[in-house]
Formats: structure tokens, C-alpha cells, sequence
């Protein structure tokens, strides 16, 4: 049964205390950007929550708190259905975020889960992590010194756009892999990512580890290289090899001064296995911090991918839970479990922990698939007799519930987009009065609002087998635009990089790092910051 409703200073109360609990935030991300959210929610949208909130909130006792902006009845609906998928202590906020704001409480704007930047802002600011300015990085090239630009995200984001002459380091690999790209001592390392939260916590995290060089992150990233006239690279695959042994060696020593300085434990199998018993009492997140293809090739049983650099400081992607058992899993040597392991230590998420792949059990190879919860059985249709229908007298109508900057860049002839969070409410919208077929990327959303539809409407529903993916590899076509819009696509923060105009992306850039750097001050409004210091 669902809870009665939590007062906004009952969830302050909640916040401050030692137990465990979640706060989630189920509205869209543009939604949240725009009227504001607490600093420690996780965003789970109610369009997509069956498909997170396994991962997010594994254990169904935890107390969890789900809230809107006040007005949307979204936390009202979000709270049934976890109750329906077996949560047993959920609660809606009385009053949503308008609540929380009119008791005095700081509310943050301008993204969907802003304690990631904001983290990043306040290491800069406790730590006083160096930085040089893009003039400043060209005039030390122009003067012939040794300079290493290392870029601390992933190689896709990597080749999407970069700086001339960095190579692609991302997360926790910076300290295991830095020594294969810097030769000497001497070089000036600069670490830049697309903005200014990966640049600070990069090069941090090698100040930290006691690279001997200068370690500097580049002020607003590529962001800042086109607003200074500069061009990017693009397509380009510049990575860090793997280390060789000796330089192995010498990252577990730079481990070992990480982990004591900031009390990093470590755990052996008997002692996960007990964590892992205890599940039902205690919270517990098995997190393999390796790059995805280490991890399909031996991973620890029960543990889900969480490469290093997309845990910290994104560590609410990963863990809903606050306070809980987090452990973070590496191969033997431990560097990036333990590199990793010290930011999610320090933004005080949960109770940190790290084991290897060597603690006894017997590893499991492949991808591990996400679990949905609710599904429901649905009609189907295949793609090749829906290509046959729709060229027929009798036409479904195609209503596609992907993202929609997916919906924009390709979906079935003729489909309207509508969020699956509106869809019933707009079941009158539709255009037409025959059939309806759902989809979405790969058909399980379609799947799990086709019940929701079809309580809201007389006409034959059916989801696409396979969803968007299986129309695709099918061979049939799909076009890309604009479309038609059954309700406000409200899933997509708009930023510079989806501006065209290039004075229109530089202004973009411009808003977006000087929120970065105002979020500081913004921290000091708000008495939840979890965050921990170690000087």
C-alpha cells in the first residue's frame, strides 16, 4: 500500500539522517531543469520508470520518496506503481517541489541531476585544483614546451569532437593508463573534457595520485576552444593503451597513497558474499568499474557495468539508494576501483568499499541486460505486417514513444511522437480513430504503456515486436523531421551543442559555464550538501 504523503520538513529531516532512502525525482529532465529540483534527488522519470528503478532501488523495503513539481499529479501515479511492483514504503511528497521551496529549502535549476556539476565546482573551490585558459595552453605550445592534453571522457564522446593533438583518458583509467601518454616529468598535462566537471575531477584525481607533473584542467573545455575561435577535431580515435607491467606497478602504488588517504576499504569474497546475504536488510550495489569490454569478458556474479567515468561523479546513474553499501569491482591490482571509489567517498553518496575480480567466485562473461519490472503481456505485430498495413485502406496509426531527439532523427513513415508520462491523458488527441501501434527504441516502453492506452481508449491497440530497432534492421524505411507532436516533448535539456547557428551555440556555451561556475554559491544556500573533504 502506498504511503501517505511526507511533509517537506519531514524529507529535510530524512535527508540529514543516517538511515537509508530514496528521493526520486519523476518528472522529465527539461521539466526538472526548468522549475528546479532538490540537490539530492535521482532523476526517474515516470515514462521510463519500470526500466530503472531495479538498478536504482534494488531493495523493495527501502523507504523512497517520489516527487513532483507540485501540480503534474506524476508523483501521485509514480507512487501506485511502485507500490503495484512490489516497493513497500513509498511516499509522495505533499505538495511536490513547491512545497519543498515554500519551507525555506533551496531548490537548484538548470539541470537534471546538478550535484554532478556541482560537485565538480566544489572540488575546484575546496581543493583549489589548477587551471590554464585556452591562451594560455596555445601560448605554451607556441613556446615549444611539452605539453599532454589528455581528454577524461570516453572515446565516443572523444570522436564526436576534441582537441587537436589529446588522446582519450577517461575516469579512473587516467591513473591506471596516464604513464603510457606521459613520457617526462617535465610535460605540462592538461585534462579537459566538453566543459569544466570532468576537467577539475581529472585533473584532480592525478594531483591526487601524485603525478609528478603539472596537472592543470582546461577552463571550459571544448566549450571554451570554439568560444576562443579555435576548430575541433572530429572522427578522430586517440586512446591510451592498456599499461605494461612496470607501469601497472607503479599506478597500484599511487593507488595505495589514494585509498590511505582517503580511507578506501578493501573487501574479500567471504566478506561480499555476507553484504550480499544481508541484501534484504542493508542496501548493497555491485559496481564493475572496468571499461564495458573487461567487464563482458569476466565479471563478478550479480554485478551490473559501471565504467569509472561514468560513476563519478555520476554515482546517482548507478546507486538511488543514499547511505547504502556501495562496492566497486576491479581486476587484481584494484587502481581504478580504488581511484573511483575515493570521489564517490567524497561526494557521500553511500558507504564505499572495493573488491577484485579474484574474490573466490566463479566469473560470468557477456552483458548483463537491465531488468524491467511490469511488464505486461501485449499484442504484437511484426514489423513486415505492419509495413503491409500501414500501406493499406485501413492504416494504424503509429505512435512512437522513443526520446525525442530520437523521434527526430528517424522514426516510421507517418508516426507522431507523444511521451509515454502524457500518452493516456492524450489518448483523445490522436489523430484518426483506428488502430493504434506503439513503439519505441527497442519495443519495451511501447510494451509497458499499451495496458495504460488501452484503458484510456476504445480503439485496438498493439505494440511493434522489437520496437524501432526491429522496423530497422528490417530493412524498411524511416524519416527524420519535425513529425507531429501529440503532447510537448518535455525529455531533452536544450544546450549549445544541438545549436547549428554558431552564434547561437556560443551563447549556449556561454549560459551553461557560467552556471557551472555559479553553482558554488549555490551550495552555500543549500544545508543537504552531502559532499566530504579530505585536506
Amino acid at each position: 500500500m502506498t504511503g501517505s504523503a511526507i511533509s517537506a520538513e519531514d524529507l529535510h529531516t530524512l535527508l540529514g539522517a543516517s538511515g537509508e532512502f530514496a528521493l526520486l525525482d519523476v518528472r522529465d529532465a527539461r521539466v526538472t531543469a526548468e522549475r528546479g529540483s532538490i540537490l539530492l534527488g535521482v532523476a526517474a522519470p515516470l515514462g521510463v520508470l519500470e526500466t530503472r528503478i531495479d538498478t536504482l532501488v534494488p531493495r523493495r523495503s527501502t523507504p523512497v520518496v517520489v516527487y513532483d513539481s507540485g501540480d503534474e499529479g506524476l508523483a501521485a501515479r509514480a507512487a501506485r506503481r511502485l507500490t503495484e511492483l512490489g516497493y513497500s514504503d513509498v511516499r509522495p511528497l505533499d505538495g511536490g517541489l513547491r512545497a519543498w521551496a515554500d519551507a525555506g529549502h533551496k531548490v537548484h535549476t538548470g539541470g537534471d541531476h546538478v550535484v554532478g556539476q556541482a560537485f565538480g565546482e566544489f572540488v575546484e573551490d575546496v581543493y583549489k585544483t589548477p587551471h590554464v585558459t585556452v591562451a594560455e595552453l596555445l601560448a605554451a605550445q607556441a613556446e615549444g614546451r611539452d605539453v599532454v592534453i589528455l581528454d577524461s571522457r570516453p572515446l565516443e564522446e572523444f570522436q564526436v569532437h576534441s582537441l587537436p593533438g589529446g588522446t582519450s583518458i577517461p575516469g579512473a583509467e587516467l591513473v591506471y593508463r596516464v604513464d603510457e601518454v606521459v613520457a617526462s616529468p617535465d610535460a605540462l598535462v592538461v585534462v579537459n573534457c566538453a566543459g569544466r566537471t570532468r576537467s577539475i575531477i581529472g585533473a584532480q584525481t592525478l594531483i591526487n595520485a601524485g603525478l609528478p607533473n603539472r596537472v592543470v584542467a582546461l577552463e571550459g573545455g571544448t566549450q571554451s576552444w570554439i568560444l576562443e575561435g579555435h576548430t575541433l577535431d572530429h572522427g578522430k580515435a586517440s586512446a591510451a593503451p592498456p599499461p605494461r607491467p612496470a607501469n601497472v606497478e607503479t599506478a597500484r602504488a599511487r593507488a595505495r597513497g589514494v585509498a590511505e588517504r582517503f580511507g578506501i576499504r578493501t573487501i574479500d569474497g567471504p566478506t561480499l558474499r555476507r553484504f550480499q546475504a544481508e541484501g534484504d536488510e542493508r542496501s548493497v550495489y555491485l559496481l564493475d568499474v572496468r571499461p564495458r569490454e573487461e567487464f563482458e569478458a569476466g565479471h563478478v556474479p550479480g554485478s551490473l557495468s559501471a565504467p569509472s567515468w561514468d560513476l563519478a561523479p555520476w554515482v546517482f546513474r548507478h546507486v538511488g539508494t543514499h547511505n547504502a553499501r556501495i562496492v566497486l569491482v576491479d581486476g587484481p591490482d584494484l587502481v581504478r576501483a580504488t581511484v573511483a571509489a575515493s570521489w564517490v567517498t567524497q561526494i557521500g553518496w553511500g558507504e564505499v568499499f572495493v573488491t577484485s575480480t579474484d574474490s573466490g567466485a566463479e566469473l560470468e562473461t557477456g552483458p548483463v541486460a537491465p531488468v524491467v519490472l511490469g511488464l505486461a503481456e501485449v499484442d504484437l505485430v511484426e514489423a513486415g505486417a505492419l509495413r503491409d498495413a500501414l500501406g493499406s485502406a485501413t492504416a494504424p496509426l503509429v505512435v512512437d514513444l522513443a526520446p525525442s531527439n530520437g523521434y527526430l532523427a528517424g522514426h516510421l513513415p507517418g508516426a507522431v511522437f507523444a511521451p509515454r508520462a502524457r500518452l493516456a491523458d492524450a489518448a483523445a488527441e490522436l489523430p484518426g480513430d483506428g488502430a493504434v501501434v506503439l513503439t519505441s527504441p527497442d519495443g519495451v516502453v511501447a510494451r509497458l504503456a499499451a495496458p495504460e492506452l488501452a484503458a484510456a481508449t476504445d480503439r485496438p491497440v498493439k505494440v511493434l515486436a522489437g520496437g524501432t530497432a526491429a522496423w530497422v534492421a528490417a530493412g524498411f524505411p524511416v524519416e527524420a523531421g519535425d513529425g507531429h507532436f501529440v503532447a510537448p516533448a518535455e525529455d531533452a535539456i536544450r544546450h549549445g551543442w544541438f545549436e547549428s547557428d554558431p552564434e547561437r551555440q556560443k551563447e549556449g556555451f556561454r549560459r551553461y559555464l557560467a552556471w557551472e561556475i555559479g553553482l558554488v554559491a549555490e551550495l552555500r544556500e543549500d544545508d543537504t550538501v552531502p559532499f566530504r573533504t579530505f585536506l
